[in-house]
């Protein structure tokens, strides 16, 4: 049975306006892409589950992606390739999908919510077209939509890559710098999923 949260998030940053929530999920991982997510929510929705991601469990995003998909005015998800992500930087990268996924919604928003601290102009948004939010998955209805959808489909897409690579275990780690993964590392390397940019202490070279 499902726990009972009491949870309050805030519908909107101004009524009558047609705001989209924008968040990432995988910016830490080693290896996969970051995807970003876009939603725009009717401003009547509540679901008792919705909340930051990072604070519910896997069967609870689930469950929520399933209802945000189906009652959302709009959404979309953007994925940004290992790739992109070496060429850009994370957090520019992290950027790019969202915007990405935003130019992808089927109806235009007026506003965007976007979550974290960084953001910048692209397209009909100027700077008085969207407001960043530090911890807008835990302050907006929106916000936290996107970061469900985000993170259910990178945890999926992590798991479909685990099939073909079993030895970095990514259907645990999901990428993540764990022990795991630093083992698999030494001891096959790199793969084409993983972020060249990205060096974690554990894998530095020592004198001794």
């Amino acid at each position: 049975m499902l726990e009972s949260k009491t949870i309050s998030l805030l519908p909107f940053m101004e009524a009558g306006r047609i705001e989209a929530g924008c968040d990432e999920a995988g910016r830490g991982p080693l290896a996969g892409p970051v995807f970003a997510a876009a939603v725009i929510l009717p401003p009547d929705f509540h679901h008792p589950l919705l909340n930051d991601s990072k604070k519910m469990t896997a069967r609870e995003r689930d469950i929520l992606r399933e209802v945000i998909e189906r009652e959302a005015e709009a959404w979309a998800v953007e994925a940004v390739s290992p790739e992109e992500i070496d060429t850009l930087n994370i957090l520019w990268a992290s950027v790019t999908g969202m915007q990405r996924a935003v130019m992808k919604l089927s109806r235009e928003p007026d506003f965007l919510l976007i979550d974290g601290n960084r953001f910048r102009p692209f397209g009909r948004y100027g700077f008085s077209s969207y407001a960043t939010v530090v911890h807008g998955d835990a302050t907006y209805a929106s916000i936290a939509a996107a970061s469900v959808l985000a993170k259910t489909y990178r945890d999926e897409e992590m798991t479909r890559l685990a099939a073909q690579f079993p030895e970095y275990g990514w259907d645990r780690n999901f990428g993540y710098p764990t022990r795991e993964h630093i083992r698999a590392i030494r001891e096959y390397g790199y793969t084409v999923h993983h972020r060249r940019s990205f060096h974690p202490k554990e894998l530095e070279p020592t004198l001794f």
